[in-house]
């Protein structure tokens, strides 16, 4: 049996934690499901924001064995995969791009598994659900981003076209330390990153990393006057409101590296990081005082020492940025799908991504061939 609910609280939560991180596997606190519920229950993925909850359940004797995180949406933002291409020229068609059914976590340009499912012949049951749930919604398209490479290979076709990006992360080489990740670098890179690191010292700046039960709600007040200061001149309207903080901080506070920079005891910074078994994801930031290098210190350098010393295989830095590859930060690709109702309308956008594809295929060799590190010459 399929249906279609209203609220990740209309899931147990164990249910919904089993599928999305399976016992043994890694574990991603951005698909869990205090993560949904705090999106939901603060009032930023709701229906009055855009965001409608479309959830999709699969039972079979009454035991759940499948769900998607899916949401009927009035516009594209918030998704960090941009399709406003698309709609316009829909929509000068002639055509209605809106509603459209997104599946992803909102906000969140984090790849995680989207048909939470046991088995590949249930995650395809829960994609064919998607179409029929597309059509019962009148909406133009299904779009599921930052999903798994494995997904992407196994259902993209005529009906799911395949889309890719580039984001740039941070792997751990077995560094014991930020120094042993600073002698992998070439020698222009290794001083560049040592000079940025102590401007930062050197402004008078100091630099806090917390978790758990050290972050209170004073550190959620700051931040968020952080978040809301910087998102505001960047992207004029934050999709993120203080309840959110407060509640994340109280279900998932084992979950959150919080860094906080200080300048004269005065918080003037901060970048909101969630810890997953296998990495970890950078996430917001801001800051009410602009400092040289402060950003680079408070969300890439500050990360890749929380990494070393928990000894976790990559750092995630989040949507955008060539400007991290000089910082240790190496070009990966991203996947998602993407279903159209209208055919003339997916024979145009299946065009398009072809030349896309080929297109973020050179991009990232020529990053790649950009790297920071240093070859066996370079001593």
């Amino acid at each position: 049996m399929l249906k279609a609910v209203t609220s990740a609280l209309a899931i147990p939560r164990a249910d919904w934690d089993r599928l999305a991180n399976p016992a043994g596997g890694a574990f991603n606190p951005l698909v869990s499901h205090d993560f949904f519920r705090c999106l939901e229950e603060s009032g930023c993925a709701v229906a009055k924001t855009g965001w409608t909850p479309r959830h999709l359940v699969m039972e079979d004797e009454g035991r759940i064995t499948g769900i998607v995180p899916c949401y009927r949406k009035r516009h594209s933002q918030g998704e960090y995969v941009f399709d406003y291409g698309w709609a316009d020229a829909y929509e000068r068609a002639g055509g209605r791009y809106y509603p459209k059914m997104q599946v992803s976590a909102p906000f969140t340009p984090v790849t995680g598994p989207r048909l939470l499912a046991e088995t590949e012949a249930q995650r395809r049951d829960l994609a064919s659900a998607l179409i029929a749930l597309c059509t019962q919604e009148e909406a133009s398209s299904v779009h599921m981003t930052f999903l798994p490479e494995r997904d992407w290979e196994a259902l993209g076709g005529k009906l799911w076209l395949k889309r890719t990006d580039i984001q740039f992360h941070w792997m751990n080489d077995g560094y014991a330390g930020f120094d042993d990740f600073l002698a992998s670098l070439s020698s222009g890179k290794r001083k560049n990153i040592r000079k940025e690191r102590a401007s930062v010292r050197n402004a008078g700046i100091s630099v806090h990393a917390l978790t758990g039960k050290d972050i209170a709600e004073r550190h959620w007040d700051a931040f968020f006057d952080f978040y809301m200061d910087t998102g505001t001149r960047k992207w004029g309207s934050p999709y993120l409101n203080r309840r959110f903080f407060s509640m994340i901080g109280e279900a998932m506070s084992e979950h959150i590296l919080l860094v906080i920079a200080e300048r004269g005891g005065k918080p003037i910074a901060g970048a909101l990081n969630f810890i997953g078994s296998h990495a970890l994801y950078g996430r917001n930031w801001g800051a009410i005082e602009y400092h040289d290098n402060l950003h680079f210190e408070t969300c890439y350098y500050q990360a890749i020492d929380f990494a070393i010393a928990r000894n976790m295989p990559r750092v995630e830095a989040g949507a955008q940025g060539a400007h991290k590859l000089a910082r240790g930060y190496l070009p990966q690709k991203t996947y998602s799908l993407h279903y159209l109702a209208h055919p003339g309308l997916q024979r145009a956008v299946a065009s398009y991504l072809d030349a896309e594809r080929a297109g973020i295929e050179q991009e990232q060799q020529a990053l790649a061939a950009h790297s920071p590190f240093r070859q066996e010459q370079d001593f």
